[in-house]
């Protein structure tokens, strides 16, 4: 799905959600106001998460009201309670919190405003009517066999090798899935002994970045470099997210990694941001993941005008996305590696220019 006009064209599968007696808009009018409450500035992703659905929404005859929470649980709250307040027609929600919205969702649900939860899923809310976002479990599945590969385990025999791991934020329901795909991967090296992981801090609850935070990233590598890698090289990291992989990177060059004697770790990431790119190429980073954002606001805009329209939302898993209280229709679209190999895809389908890379 490249053009608006495709992801407005398609079909309807049958298994999304209605709109909860919202007010249907008559397909042949345009019209109406999009509430888009996205999570942070921090992150350049999200940034071109709300504006890419700003451009496809407005040219698909809507007017959008687009808010940054800034990592402020009750900044969108707020925001999300104003748009109610305001009288959106539906609301486009990536939350800060999956579990901390409740209340407002119950509020848009009496006002009879849908609701399309945005790449993280929104919890413990029967009034979430359906999910747009990437193959979470896939994207973690990319990241563990890259580090696979990367190290030769099926092909190594005896050798062995260390690793340390890192979660995302606790508070985002998709750091779940990521570390569940990875692990899917990783555990059976780890059993075996092929990869060790000196600190023991295997645990998903052990392993987790607040806010997925650089800074914190960096700390935690620090003082796990200082009490377990003194006499022992790290060979390989599982970051679920660019902006904790440069955190690890700044960690390990800090004690002398980065050298033709001490050649980086193999470090994965996700989201594919423009410094983690620059990484890759200058061969620090070793690989991200690339997921299409464009696609992803193409694929909001396609369930946000079908639910507006009284229709059901496209969806091609409704199974997986269990919020507590109701199991989400979900739209997965495949998520992409990238290393240093292959980087130009993104250059090739238009994501990046050569410039940006620069």
């Amino acid at each position: 799905m490249t053009a608006l006009a495709v992801v407005l064209g398609l079909g309807v599968a049958g298994c999304g959600q209605d709109s909860g007696g919202s007010q249907e808009r008559d397909p042949d009018e345009e019209g109406g106001t999009i509430g888009i409450a996205m999570p942070t500035r921090s992150s350049e992703r999200w940034i071109a998460d709300g504006e890419n659905m700003v451009r496809l929404f407005e040219d698909a005859g809507y007017d959008t009201d687009l808010q940054y929470g800034e990592n402020q649980i009750e900044n969108q709250i707020s925001q999300v309670e104003n748009m109610i307040a305001q009288g959106v027609d539906l609301l486009v929600i990536a939350a800060i919190d999956g579990s901390s919205l409740g209340n407002v969702l119950q509020q848009a649900a009496d006002a009879g405003i849908p609701v399309v939860s945005y790449d993280r899923l929104l919890l413990d809310s029967e009034h979430v009517d359906c999910y747009a976002t990437f193959d979470n479990e896939q994207v973690g599945r990319l990241q563990g066999q890259y580090i696979v590969d990367a190290l030769g385990l099926t092909e190594s025999g005896n050798e062995t090798f260390t690793i340390e791991l890192f979660g995302g934020s606790p508070d985002d329901n998709n750091t779940r899935y990521f570390y569940d795909g990875a692990m899917s991967v990783l555990s059976p090296f780890i059993e075996s002994g092929q990869l060790t992981i000196r600190s023991g801090q295997s645990d998903l609850n052990e392993i987790t970045t607040q806010g997925w935070s650089g800074a914190e990233a960096q700390e935690r590598m620090d003082d796990l470099l200082t009490a377990d890698y003194r006499t022992q090289r790290l060979d390989a990291v599982l970051s679920p997210y660019d902006g904790i992989s440069l955190g690890v990177l700044a960690a390990v060059k800090s004690v002398g990694y980065g050298t033709p004697e001490q050649p980086f770790p193999i470090v994965t990431g996700q989201d594919a941001e423009v410094a983690s790119v620059q990484s890759i190429i200058a061969g620090e980073q070793t690989q991200t993941v690339y997921k299409d954002t464009r696609e992803l606001a193409q694929q909001a805009v396609a369930m946000s005008d079908a639910l507006l329209s009284g229709q059901e939302c496209e969806a091609n898993d409704t199974e997986s996305y269990d919020n507590g209280v109701k199991t989400v229709p979900a739209y997965l679209l495949e998520p992409v590696s990238i290393d240093a190999d292959n980087y130009q895809i993104m250059i090739e389908e238009g994501y990046y220019s050569e410039e940006d890379l620069d």
